[in-house]
């Protein structure tokens, strides 16, 4: 009787993965599941899993259940989540690892998610910088009208605290960011 081995592949498989395309050091292992990430994001209330939840569903090797997930594309890039982290995890670089792996395995479903980071970028590419009421005013009337009514008074809360701008400002030198970035998609195109 001959016994069939199993394939050779380890439970960390995704994990090193994740962290093998994530740049510089990830520190996912170092992440003590604390919650401060979750508690941090001002998109959590829309994401299916927190960043602490994704981690772990990393480490147990749930890659399609993570690449599926709405969480790394309501990230917003504030980098919150990774200045407050105790233990100094690279939150949002891994949440961007997360997006190019979902978009190569085409393993997301709902058009929301990267729509948000198209709305995202457009921010950044014509001002510099993210306009938040703009960014979940626009998203939320595109995909879900009846929630800005949930986050409404929090966003007004914000505007009249001074917490967040009630219109977008352009950052100075904008004409030099916008050469970079078109910079850089002729050297993606190139070596796509």
């Amino acid at each position: 009787m001959v016994n069939a081995s199993p394939p050779s592949l380890t439970p960390f498989d995704f994990l090193d993965e994740v962290q093998a395309r994530t740049p510089g050091q990830s520190r996912l292992l170092m992440c003590i599941q604390c919650g401060t990430c979750g508690g941090s994001c001002p998109s959590g209330a829309d994401m299916e899993h927190t960043p602490r939840s994704i981690f772990a569903m990393i480490r147990a090797d749930m890659r399609e259940e993570v690449l599926r997930s709405n969480t790394p594309w309501y990230c917003v890039s504030c980098y919150y989540c990774t200045v407050r982290c105790p233990q100094d995890v690279h939150i949002t670089d891994i949440m961007y690892t997360l997006k190019r792996m979902a978009v190569d395995a085409r393993l997301y479903e709902e058009p929301a998610a990267p729509d948000f980071s198209k709305v995202f970028i457009n921010w950044v590419e014509n001002y510099g910088r993210a306009f938040e009421l703009g960014l979940m005013s626009q998203h939320m009337l595109r995909h879900n009208p009846f929630g800005v009514l949930k986050i409404a008074d929090m966003g007004l809360g914000m505007v009249t605290k001074g917490r967040m701008a009630f219109t977008p400002k352009r950052i100075r030198g904008i004409q030099g960011l916008k050469a970079i970035i078109a910079r850089a998609k002729e050297l993606e195109a190139v070596h796509a």
